[in-house]
């Protein structure tokens, strides 16, 4: 996947991706940041390019993009690796790669073990995805694919309790015990979780909310709960994290090249939790 950006970069770096190639655009030479990093991943054996005017500007996805792109093996989490974890955030059809990647990040700050992407949510290497998600694409075990139903059926098999949200009805998020193996599932930002996928819940939680907002984003609701499974499990002492180790595997064949060359809530318009 293409990581953007001499932070990012570094993450993956101390992270042990497979760095396969880094293009430098010529300001970045004169970056001290950029400057740093990749002189760090050169003398590891990366292949590095500088490139002539104008091109970075060509290929990068942004706008505006930073002087410094790379090319990163990433190896996705299997649903087998995270069953050993305490607490999953399930995404079920979320299309918004800044969400995607939000949450991912909200994840790795809150403790949750791992997060799965099922079928039909966007790609976690998506480039948006990755650079919302700050680098916490590579600290979190991210499981990418899997029928939605099939991958909660799963987790409940191991012990889960399967937890969605609702804008009313629900137990209140404070009341409930985050103290177990916990599935937090999340649908799409217009329409929510289906009834097939409700079906297969244990439970719904709610999120009293004093003002006239309808609903929360998708993850501004996976902030709000994470934070309140890690209040709750930091103030008994329960597990926090627990993530399988080594999720993200070095990828055969991308290893570091000797080789250098220079020259359920209600939907909201803007996204809204399910």
């Amino acid at each position: 996947m293409v990581v953007e950006g001499a932070e990012l970069l570094s993450v993956a770096f101390e992270a042990n991706q497979p760095v396969d190639s880094v293009y430098v655009a010529p300001e970045g030479r004169t970056n001290p940041a950029v400057a740093a990093v990749v002189d760090r991943v050169f003398d590891s054996g990366v292949r590095v390019f500088d490139l002539a005017p104008g091109v970075i500007e060509r290929i990068a996805d942004t706008v505006s993009p930073q002087p410094v792109l790379a090319l990163v093996g990433f190896a996705p989490a299997v649903l087998d690796d995270i069953r050993d974890v305490s607490m999953v955030m399930v995404c079920v059809d979320v299309r918004d790669p800044g969400n995607a990647g939000t949450m991912i990040r909200t994840a790795d700050a809150a403790g949750v073990g791992a997060v799965v992407c099922c079928e039909g949510t966007v790609d976690p290497t998506n480039p948006k995805t990755v650079r919302s998600s700050a680098g916490s694409l590579f600290h979190v075990p991210v499981v990418a694919g899997g029928e939605p139903l099939e991958v909660i059926e799963t987790l409940r098999e191991w012990g889960f309790t399967a937890v969605g949200t609702a804008v009313r009805g629900g137990t209140d998020y404070s009341e409930f015990d985050w103290n177990q193996k916990v599935a937090l599932v999340f649908g799409n930002e217009a329409s929510g979780l289906g009834s097939e996928v409700m079906d297969h819940l244990d439970t719904l939680v709610s999120v009293p909310m004093a003002g006239r907002a309808e609903s929360l984003n998708v993850s501004v609701s996976a902030a709000v709960l994470s934070f309140e499974a890690l209040r709750h499990r930091r103030s008994a002492g329960g597990p926090i994290g627990t993530a399988a180790a080594n999720p993200h595997p070095t990828i055969p064949g991308m290893e570091s090249s000797t080789t250098s060359t220079t020259g359920p809530a209600g939907p909201d318009e803007d996204g809204a939790t399910p």
